[in-house]
């Protein structure tokens, strides 16, 4: 029997879930969306054209739709700020939830959202799409299969020119720390992930030093542009370089490089390619540079990105493995984005882990 759900979201990206994400799983008989919910009724034609979903199925009123519509599940695809409330609505509702990125605009809001969640006894995942990608599955898979030896560092480059505003949608032009809270909340994700963080305390991120900042050719009311650093409790270190405001994008959505520096090669992602350049022993101090490397043949399976995150949450609720993007360990990479910015304001570098603690004294005070 497929997971009956509600699409709270469906302007902007949630047509996209409309359209692309969620069909998939419908024909594969996991998941069928009983309603649709967005507050522009505008919006609610992706619904019925990608969802198929009738008129007396779609609603500009949230609570209406969960009133009258038994469900399993609900998504959630607004923006940041309107996260709390519906998961609070889903919730009263007795529903279990599947969230865009990040959990809430806030950290404190992020660890009331989990506490409510487990208070409830509910299970919530998080779509951190660009971790479930082909690209850098493919690439995660590569730096553990062991044949590259220990990781030292990792670097990431994403650079867009979306320097317009409403050029990157019209809400992230208005809202503070853009880049950090809808760009980097993916990329400081992916490169914990790739360095092996965990909720483990032994490996998560230790210190984070971030500069967050806005050129004037940005027409952004928050910080668009970034450079961070960060260390964690295995070793690791890495480097980001996020950039909206931009001449021109060299790395933008799902084309990001990233370059991983092991003991025995070196593994480069860019563009959607990867490929290995092996250490040689006895090269001589003037071979500094080969044009090509081994090439990486990406994995090949049906589903990526969301559509992967929604069959993950669906088989969970099924009684199968926890998602790893649910909402208690999500936690992590929301610390990342809150305490890159607190560092960007206060000039210094952050503890992660101990203002993810704070905030969670906080919320249980």
């Amino acid at each position: 029997m497929p997971f009956k759900m509600i699409q709270v979201g469906t302007g902007g990206w949630g047509a996209a879930w409309c359209k692309h994400w969620l069909p998939p799983n419908i024909k594969d008989g996991l998941i069928e969306v009983v309603a649709a919910v967005d507050t522009n009724p505008d919006a609610l034609v992706n619904a019925r054209e990608g969802l198929g979903l009738r008129a007396d199925q779609c609603y500009t009123d949230m609570r209406k739709a969960f009133d009258e519509n038994k469900a399993d599940f609900c998504t959630v695809v607004v923006p940041p700020a309107f996260h709390e409330q519906i998961v609070d609505m889903a919730l009263a509702h007795e529903l279990h939830i599947l969230s865009e990125k990040p959990i809430a605009d806030s950290l404190e809001a992020s660890v009331r959202i989990a506490a409510k969640v487990k208070s409830a006894g509910k299970k919530m995942g998080v779509t951190m799409s660009h971790r479930f990608d082909q690209d850098k599955t493919t690439l995660r898979r590569e730096l553990r299969s062991g044949r590259n030896g220990a990781l030292d560092y990792l670097v990431c480059r994403f650079t867009c020119d979306c320097r317009k505003f409403a050029s990157w949608g019209k809400f992230r032009h208005e809202i503070p720390d853009a880049l950090m809270v809808e760009g980097a909340v993916h990329h400081l994700d992916i490169l914990a992930d790739l360095a092996g963080a965990t909720a483990d305390s032994r490996t998560t991120c230790d210190t984070i030093y971030a500069q967050t900042w806005n050129p004037p050719w940005g027409e952004y009311a928050g910080d668009s542009q970034g450079l961070v650093t960060m260390h964690f409790g295995n070793g690791t270190r890495a480097m980001y370089e996020g950039a909206k405001t931009n001449a021109i994008g060299l790395n933008g959505w799902a084309n990001e490089y990233i370059r991983a520096e092991c003991a025995n090669a070196t593994v480069i992602m860019d563009q959607r390619r990867i490929e290995r350049f092996a250490h040689v022993a006895d090269a001589s101090w003037g071979d500094v540079h080969r044009s090509t490397g081994e090439p990486i043949a990406l994995m090949e399976q049906p589903k990526w990105a969301n559509t992967w995150l929604v069959e993950k949450f669906a088989h969970w609720l099924a009684g199968d493995q926890m998602m790893e993007t649910n909402v208690e360990d999500n936690l992590q990479s929301v610390a990342l984005i809150f305490a890159a910015i607190e560092s960007s304001r206060s000039g210094q570098p952050v503890k992660v882990q101990a203002l993810l603690d704070a905030a969670r004294r906080s919320q249980s005070a």
